[in-house]
């Protein structure tokens, strides 16, 4: 599915939307909401929209949030995604300690990656590990969550949680695998700006190199994906 703005504003308001559906419907069926954010300016402002104009429109006692990758820095550090959603999102919202799960970075990265895994699959035990909603950005690179090119992660084909050291930038990442995203009931990527058309445009017509575009591993196995962009990031896709 794929929705286009004109604005970034409009991208997030149909962002905004998606997500209230999707949790009145996860929470009408099931008793709760579990989703896993993603980091980056682009989420931010979904949050700050939530917590403004859908804040009494989502019973947020019953929504868990995970995260879909974490940088690999100190949980005060100003680049952690989990503190960027706990200023943007659950601060402002209220939202009890026991709802949030964020990787624990105070740990090696391969024990962080093995502690992060446990604790998805004792949230959803005795069930299969199937989020509601996954939401997700994408690189100038065509990586999504921490799935950079050119890395084993992005060969890895076991549901779970990896650590992965991304040379280029000399760091540590920790992120869901594809398998494990694939398994969700939803997933929706939020993407703005004419530096990532290029990236669209290989994700959706290029020819298949997961490998060089690793976005293209996001093939849910009974789960739609939904694509929020604004013109500019879809200016190149032939529409």
């Amino acid at each position: 599915m794929l929705y286009i703005s004109k604005t970034s504003k409009e991208v997030l308001d149909a962002a905004a939307e998606y997500f209230v559906k999707t949790a009145k419907e996860a929470i009408s069926k099931q008793g709760r909401f579990t989703v896993a954010l993603s980091g980056g300016s682009s989420p931010k402002g979904l949050f700050e929209l939530l917590v403004s104009e859908f804040d009494t429109k989502v019973e947020w006692n019953k929504v868990y949030f995970f995260f879909g990758d974490e940088r690999y820095v100190p949980s005060d550090h100003p680049d952690s995604n989990a503190l960027m959603a706990k200023k943007a999102l659950f601060d402002p919202l209220h939202i009890s300690a026991h709802q949030i799960f964020a990787i624990d970075t105070s740990l090696e990265p391969k024990a962080s990656a093995q502690a992060f895994q446990k604790a998805i699959e004792k949230h959803f035990t005795p069930e299969p590990i199937r989020f509601d909603l996954i939401l997700l950005g994408l690189g100038d690179d065509a990586h999504t969550a921490s799935l950079f090119p050119h890395t084993p992660v992005v060969n890895e084909t076991k549901v779970g949680v990896k650590e992965i050291f991304v040379e280029d930038k000399q760091v540590y990442r920790i992120t869901f695998t594809a398998p494990l995203i694939n398994q969700a009931h939803h997933i929706a990527f939020l993407v703005f700006g004419g530096s990532k058309a290029e990236a669209v445009q290989h994700v959706f017509e290029g020819e298949k190199d997961f490998d060089q575009y690793p976005a293209q591993l996001i093939q849910p196995v009974n789960g739609d994906v939904a694509w929020f962009m604004d013109e500019a990031a879809a200016s190149l896709l032939k529409l």
